[in-house]
């Protein structure tokens, strides 16, 4: 029997808070979506919470069976944060150079850990996840959340209304990272549909991040170049895809720091890094970025940079 908890419990509901310190000129705000302030502890409680649920709904998971995925931590933490609630047995593909902090929650939580090649990256982890569900699709439900709709859709029904109650209809910017790019895609779904308060003759203008490089330190992003490209990605929601470097994100952790006392993760730091470098070429208006989750899971990040870690 499912848990109640599991089945009535809500994601989302997290704060926006404005970054002033990083605002370039009048007229420019930028705010970042603080997504670890959830349970699970990242952006993807909101798709991992309604994909399981989908699954349980549809009947593709059946008692006795693993849900599966592969990740590269944060869905899996989501994943492993519900599925425990549940009591449902859960394994996880991952590469193997995913971050030791990612690790140890997950070996808590009880997920089963299947490490591939770090060469590979997630591409590989999903590789070895549709081998497995394959071979033994009574043992597996295969969750796929890079093709799985559901990704997508919690954040078009759930992130991007929030954003545009948060900001008062305000919102003129959407900057966000590519990942299994549901964040992107979903959130500047809804977007495109929103015109900014006093601007009925413009829609939001919405801006995708990747890595500057194919071989880069950002954890969960996609070098759309060289990558596989997640079926649930829209190239066409994007008005423009901006690169992002590993550096600029690191020096980025570093001067939120020293400015507001917040530790971010790498990839939060690379969409405030981003979402900057955007409003200093577009100009006056109202910038949102996603803040995907803390710092928690980076403790060797934050020792290379001599930040005191807690």
């Amino acid at each position: 029997m499912i848990s109640p908890f599991f089945l009535q419990h809500k994601t989302g509901a997290t704060p926006l808070r404005r970054m002033s310190f990083l605002e370039p000129g009048p007229g420019i705000e930028i705010h970042a979506k603080l997504e670890w302030q959830q349970l699970g502890g990242s952006v993807k409680a909101r798709p991992a919470f309604r994909i399981l649920k989908e699954a349980i709904a549809n009947g593709r998971w059946k008692p006795g069976m693993h849900m599966l995925d592969a990740t590269s931590g944060n869905t899996g933490i989501a994943y492993a944060t519900f599925c425990q609630a549940a009591g449902i047995p859960l394994t996880l593909c991952m590469p193997e150079n995913a971050s030791k902090e990612r690790k140890a929650v997950l070996a808590q939580l009880g997920a089963q850990i299947i490490l591939t090649s770090p060469f590979d990256g997630t591409d590989g982890a999903q590789a070895e996840a549709r081998k497995l569900a394959a071979r033994q699709p009574w043992k597996y439900a295969y969750l796929d959340q890079y093709s799985n709709p559901e990704n997508w859709r919690a954040h078009y029904e759930t992130t991007a209304e929030e954003i545009i109650q948060q900001t008062d209809g305000r919102i003129t910017h959407f900057v966000a990272g590519l990942g299994t790019t549901g964040t992107f895609t979903g959130t500047g779904r809804r977007l495109a549909e929103h015109h900014p308060t006093r601007r009925r003759s413009k829609r939001v203008t919405r801006i995708a991040l990747q890595p500057e490089t194919a071989l880069h330190g950002l954890e969960g992003w996609k070098h759309l170049e060289t990558a596989h490209v997640p079926d649930i990605y829209d190239p066409q929601v994007a008005d423009a895809v901006e690169a992002v470097s590993t550096e600029a994100s690191y020096g980025m952790i570093r001067r939120v720091f020293l400015e507001t006392g917040m530790r971010i993760s790498p990839s939060a730091a690379a969409n405030l890094a981003g979402t900057l470098a955007t409003a200093e070429k577009r100009g006056p208006g109202v910038y949102v970025t996603i803040c995907a989750d803390d710092a928690t899971k980076y403790r060797e990040v934050y020792n290379r940079l001599n930040i005191p870690f807690s």
